[in-house]
């Protein structure tokens, strides 16, 4: 396996584009994406579980309930959501997509994003895809990723070849989520692209599984958003032997892949968490189980204390012991041991429960690189567990409070 260029379009078979169509007030960001298969694809997903959720994802779950995509389309600036015509307006979307690409509107993923509650209009999509669709590209992966951006600072693009029977495999990723952040999926919206041959069970089996370490891991700021998702189609054009079960050397290849790509998203997602300058990594290990490793990371990680110390470079290590007190699981406090990590150099803080003497000065200058790890250690077994998070300061709440202007 080898990281590559080329996102979305690094596969065979796949276009994507995107554009300024208006629905933003700024002209120079881009607010609607396309990425259409040459054939129809395979097709899987996994939505938010947010009991309020965005129009376009019931208009989604509709359309691929036949495991079949063969195109995305996606708005940013407005998440056609908590309004009474959403359904309307994303199955419209699904539409258009057909009338200019020739798709049919039931093979359409579409996704929106933005501010909740506000009427999605849907002349300037209309309006766009002329453009939208004449600049689709083998090249358009970046104009996609950037249209799908709210309050994103960096493009979230990725694409890895692996070998699966013996055929070279491409896959490509474009995400954005930067705020409204949370465990249990989804937490963002993230669009994959596959050459690889593979069922769409044995396809929804694999995403559904790797997200379980690696997005449902991460948190910025506790809010689960009402929206997101993240789908993938599979084409096929790799010309690989199909992958029908959920076992064997081509599905763990395939999944080894999927997963791959899936951290390198969920990191990017949380250092840039709104406002973030540091990116927090929790690793758990020697725990009973899977299970408690997870609990535990998730509880450090989603510590809003722990957080603003970590933005302040403080190496308040008790803040991180009252987080694992309050995970939901079983396991010895007294065991428990930690320590901080970076580029820098890694130092104790905690053994056995309790505090050790350790320089403030060098803590601090581990803490003080833009990558930061917290290593908990159970002492209680051999199962381990990653999650992702960032630091909370002072922008976060600027950014949430202009959030609407």
């Amino acid at each position: 396996m080898k990281d590559i260029v080329g996102g979305i379009c690094a596969p065979k078979g796949f276009k994507a584009n995107g554009v300024h169509c208006g629905i933003r007030k700024n002209k120079e960001k881009r607010d609607l994406a396309l990425i259409v298969s040459d054939v129809k694809g395979a097709a899987a997903a996994v939505y938010t579980t947010n009991k309020v959720k965005g129009a376009p994802i019931a208009v989604t779950g509709s359309n691929i309930a036949d495991g079949c995509a063969q195109a995305v389309i996606c708005n940013s600036g407005n998440a056609n959501t908590c309004n009474a015509d959403g359904e309307q307006k994303a199955r419209a979307m699904c539409r258009l997509a057909e009338k200019f690409t020739g798709v049919k509107a039931e093979d359409v993923i579409v996704a929106s994003t933005g501010v909740i509650g506000q009427i999605l209009p849907i002349e300037p999509i209309e309006n766009g895809m002329t453009a939208l669709v004449d600049g689709l590209s083998v090249d358009g992966s970046t104009y996609a990723a950037e249209a799908i951006m709210t309050t994103d600072t960096v493009i979230k693009e990725f694409a890895c070849e692996f070998t699966v029977g013996g055929k070279t495999c491409r896959m490509g990723a474009i995400a954005k989520g930067s705020g409204m952040i949370h465990p249990n999926m989804a937490t963002l919206l993230c669009f994959l692209t596959t050459d690889a041959a593979i069922a769409a069970g044995v396809l929804h089996t694999a995403l559904y599984d790797v997200i379980q370490d690696t997005l449902n891991m991460v948190s910025i700021d506790g809010d689960t958003s009402t929206n997101d998702m993240v789908s993938v189609i599979a084409n096929g054009k790799a010309g690989n032997t199909v992958i029908e079960k959920a076992e064997g050397k081509d599905y763990e290849a395939f999944k080894a892949a999927l997963n791959h790509i899936m951290v390198k998203v969920s990191r990017a997602i949380a250092k840039d968490g709104e406002g973030a300058t540091r990116l927090m990594e929790c690793k758990v290990s020697g725990a009973k189980d899977k299970t408690t490793a997870k609990i535990i990371a998730k509880s450090v990680v989603c510590s809003s204390l722990l957080k603003a110390a970590i933005f302040a470079a403080d190496a308040n290590w008790g803040r991180i012991l009252c987080a694992i007190g309050y995970a939901n699981a079983e396991f010895d406090i007294t065991k428990i041991d930690v320590d901080l990590a970076s580029s820098k150099g890694v130092i104790a803080v905690c053994r056995g429960g309790n505090g050790v003497e350790f320089s403030e000065e060098e803590a601090k200058k581990i803490l003080l690189e833009d990558e930061v790890q917290i290593l908990v250690r159970c002492n209680d077994g051999a199962a381990e567990a990653v999650a992702w998070g960032c630091d909370l300061t002072y922008d976060y709440v600027k950014i949430n409070a202009d959030y609407r202007t």
